[in-house]
């Protein structure tokens, strides 16, 4: 059964509610409160009361704060700047965000089954065909023993 005209502005999680659908302690919303990003209705009786967009919106604050590093004075500026404009820029950007987010985690599950199939198909070859072609020979990679000799012979006097 489907409910009929759902109201999204309309008051209906208590705070424990509220912080249960987005995962977060109720502190969490009343300091989100507290630093002017939500303004839960109230019954009569002082109770805080929260729509699906507030909801919607703890879930942006979430969002900007965990996945795009942005801290609350920034997101309080992020809201006001998107009040006096009157558009839906944050929404924007969160679509942008994501879109560009799953594109990239889809160009790295690509990237990372070309190089599974490239490493299989680009097996080591044996050893021995391994070597440098010019592979230098110990008596031109170290001194002999009598230069050493020399040397040593010569930082003494």
């Amino acid at each position: 059964m489907r409910r009929i005209d759902r109201d999204p502005t309309r008051p209906v999680y208590v705070i424990s509610v509220a912080a249960s659908i987005v995962s977060v302690h109720p502190r969490t919303l009343r300091i989100y409160e507290d630093e002017g990003l939500l303004c839960p209705a109230r019954t009569a009786t002082n109770i805080r009361l929260y729509s699906e967009e507030d909801v919607r919106r703890i879930l942006w604050i979430r969002h900007l704060t965990q996945n795009r590093g942005v801290n609350l004075a920034g997101i309080r500026i992020l809201f006001e700047l998107e009040e006096r404009l009157g558009t839906r820029i944050l929404e924007t950007l969160f679509d942008e965000a994501n879109a560009f987010d799953d594109a990239q985690a889809e160009a790295a599950d690509k990237d990372a089954v070309q190089a599974k199939a490239g490493a299989e198909a680009n097996q080591p070859e044996p050893a021995a065909d391994r070597r440098p072609a010019a592979e230098p020979s110990h008596d031109q990679t170290r001194p002999s023993q009598a230069a050493r000799q020399t040397v040593g012979a010569d930082h003494h006097h």
